[in-house]
């Protein structure tokens, strides 16, 4: 398991930001699948991500500290998945700070490598949505 963070400013509250952040904005942010259902539960929420030739749920939990997703079960590209987005009040916005640990499903040399790079492109291309929508 591999893992990746990245930061960013965003001039807005973090109230406004986990609002905007619901699970299939996460999703559709990421830029690599879209969000085919999403089931709201008492505690967690179920977004099915599809894409070309694979769909696969993720496990969203809004905690106090942090928007928690994992992939939730193993037909997905990784073998696990997890992220927390943190909010942290910063002068007149907020810092957003998220963490991806994940492994590779497929046994491919430097796969998890791979999965990582993968992963930062995705949550960078999530900040700069975010940013861009929030403008």
């Amino acid at each position: 398991m591999r893992d990746v963070s990245i930061s960013g400013f965003i001039q807005e509250t973090p109230g406004v930001l986990r609002r905007h952040l619901d699970p299939a904005t996460v999703v559709e942010a990421e830029g690599s699948f879209t969000p085919s259902s999403v089931d709201e539960r008492e505690e967690e929420t179920i977004v099915v991500a599809s894409g070309p030739g694979l769909e696969f749920p993720l496990r969203f939990e809004n905690r106090d500290d942090a928007i928690v997703y994992t992939q939730a079960s193993e037909d997905g590209p990784f073998a696990r998945m997890e992220t927390r987005i943190e909010f942290d009040r910063e002068n007149e916005g907020t810092r957003v700070t998220i963490h991806s640990s994940v492994e590779l499903a497929a046994p491919i040399p430097f796969g998890d490598r791979i999965a990582t790079w993968k992963r930062r492109r995705e949550l960078s291309r999530m900040l700069e949505a975010v940013t861009r929508d929030l403008e």
